[in-house]
């Protein structure tokens, strides 16, 4: 069986089908960055773990249901521009 793809269609590789790798590699920088910063201030691993879920499961919910198949580092660069300028938009 072949397989015709248009010459205009966009193919982007995912990690399981679900997140695109940039994305996967900075959920596991992000991952770590908030692991240590925890196991700094926190000695129980209890607790290390609800720091975990209460900081990093929404930017890996972000990431894996992102809108409309947008990057993850897209939607904070454009949250981040609006924060900076917000009259660029008002006035276009």
């Amino acid at each position: 069986m072949k397989f015709i793809f248009p010459k205009n269609y966009n193919f982007k590789n995912k990690l399981l089908g679900i997140i695109d790798y940039p994305t996967a590699i900075i959920n596991v920088i992000l991952f770590i960055i908030i692991y240590k910063i925890s196991a700094l201030i926190f000695i129980s691993l209890i607790n290390r773990f609800i720091i975990l879920i209460l900081f990093y499961f929404p930017f890996l919910l972000i990431s894996i249901f992102s809108i409309s198949n947008e990057s993850f580092i897209f939607v904070f660069y454009y949250i981040f521009r609006y924060l900076i300028n917000p009259k660029l938009y008002l006035y276009k």
